[in-house]
């Protein structure tokens, strides 16, 4: 009997020292999670007004939760009177150490993080960027994925591409393609601008708004060159392009307008 009235007079010590602190630790818990509960929610609802990308939205509600959650966990083991300082220092260490090792990856990642942010270009945009040009494919965290003209899958970090030049050509929803026309001396300049605006204005994919134009650009050691410069919509630039070299070729072949070439001699002897 000693012996039970000793482990229950302690049982109620422990009860008397540590039940308050228990049910305040798990007080703390249930109204800190429907507080955390109630700002993510209310996070999220800001987003959805805002048209955050939804890869976005989850990325950072994620972490907005768990940072919270973490901190929550740390005050509830405060309240059961264990020290905390421990535990906060192992998680600095383990941050440090994580960081240290993957530097280059939470580069790409905070580039990610930039990109879905400013969106300086979306998935079907034409840019030029880290010396790539192409279409984005896909925008993940890490990297970025671009098909080029040659159909080949370019994957750039996105770490390079949030802290360099990126040229999107799809933004403004027109691209200027840029053609060099050369044709001999003795051609007339004003025939020859009205011939080859002549191909550019027959073109139904050359915009009328900005106007084409054909100016001479250069007085050459054996022809007098043209700028030929149509507009047209991003993904119709190769097209044009194509269209144009042909047709500036036949129009002026037809119109009897000389494009200069080399010519061989021949000598007899």
């Amino acid at each position: 009997m000693d012996n039970a009235q000793i482990w229950i007079n302690k049982s109620i010590d422990w009860i008397v020292d540590y039940g308050p602190k228990i049910i305040g630790a798990i007080l703390i818990f249930i109204v800190g999670s429907w507080v955390i509960n109630k700002l993510v929610g209310a996070i999220r609802s800001g987003m959805s007004k805002s048209s955050y990308d939804s890869s976005l939205q989850n990325f950072l509600l994620s972490l907005v939760s768990w940072t919270l959650k973490i901190f929550l966990i740390l005050v509830v083991i405060s309240q059961l009177g264990v020290n905390v300082t421990t535990f906060a220092a192992v998680i600095a260490a383990a941050g440090l150490a994580v960081g240290l090792a993957l530097q280059g990856s939470l580069s790409n990642f905070a580039g990610g993080v930039l990109i879905m942010i400013f969106k300086p270009y979306k998935i079907g945009d034409l840019i030029e960027a880290q010396g790539v040009l192409g279409t984005v494919k896909e925008i993940e965290i890490f990297t970025t994925k671009l098909i080029t003209p040659q159909n080949k899958l370019a994957i750039v970090p996105n770490g390079a591409m949030a802290n360099g030049n990126i040229v999107n050509f799809t933004t403004e929803g027109k691209m200027r393609v840029d053609i060099t026309i050369g044709v001999g001396y003795d051609e007339d300049i004003k025939k020859t601008k009205e011939v080859l605006m002549g191909v550019l204005t027959a073109n139904p994919l050359v915009k009328e708004e900005p106007a084409p134009s054909v100016n001479v650009s250069e007085l050459a050691d054996s022809s007098v060159n043209f700028a030929v410069r149509p507009y047209c919509k991003p993904e119709d630039y190769w097209t044009v392009y194509f269209a144009t070299m042909e047709g500036c070729k036949l129009a002026l072949d037809k119109a009897g307008i000389e494009i200069p070439y080399p010519h061989s001699v021949e000598i007899h002897k």
